[in-house]
């Protein structure tokens, strides 16, 4: 499974996954259930390609920046 760098616009950051041919659908929704569970992603958009391998975006909402101090 390869993974690219996130993508973030103004509310959501995405992740691209490249799921390999060969990877069983049950395999594939246990990767995809991981990431979910532990890292607070979600499904946006899966492509399915002839050779068997998927193309997977995932998203989640922003995080809001840490300003560097504490408010008293």
């Amino acid at each position: 499974m390869k993974s690219q760098e996130a993508v973030v616009d103004e509310d959501w950051e995405y992740r691209r996954l490249q799921l390999p041919p060969g990877l069983s659908r049950r395999a594939a929704a246990t990767q995809l259930s991981i990431h979910a569970e532990f890292a607070g992603w979600e499904l946006s958009t899966v492509r399915l390609y002839a050779d068997g391998s998927r193309r997977v975006w995932l998203r989640r909402k922003r995080q809001p920046a840490a300003t560097g101090y504490l408010a008293s």
